[in-house]
């Protein structure tokens, strides 16, 4: 049996994580940034699509909806699991 507890905040908290160092790695080195983001959808230029600056707000809202959303969605993930498991 899972912790769903645990498994959804495991996920949120390696989630957010991510979320920051792409916001880092955005800051920092862009064209590589570029080249991460656009790998994850087989090369398609997703990036392009982003504006060119990111309020900091802006940034911290996203994060904490994307905290929120994955630590439910892993919540109701490791529920499933569990119930599947018996």
């Amino acid at each position: 049996m899972l912790n769903q507890a645990a498994f959804a905040n495991s996920l949120a908290i390696l989630t957010g994580a991510l979320y920051i160092l792409f916001y880092l790695v955005s800051l920092f080195a862009p064209q590589f940034f570029r080249h991460l983001f656009n790998a994850q959808f087989l090369g398609a230029d997703v990036a392009s699509l982003f504006p060119k600056e990111i309020s900091f707000s802006y940034f911290v809202q996203t994060l904490v909806i994307l905290v929120i959303t994955v630590s439910i969605f892993g919540y109701a993930w490791a529920w499933l699991y569990n119930q599947l498991a018996r």
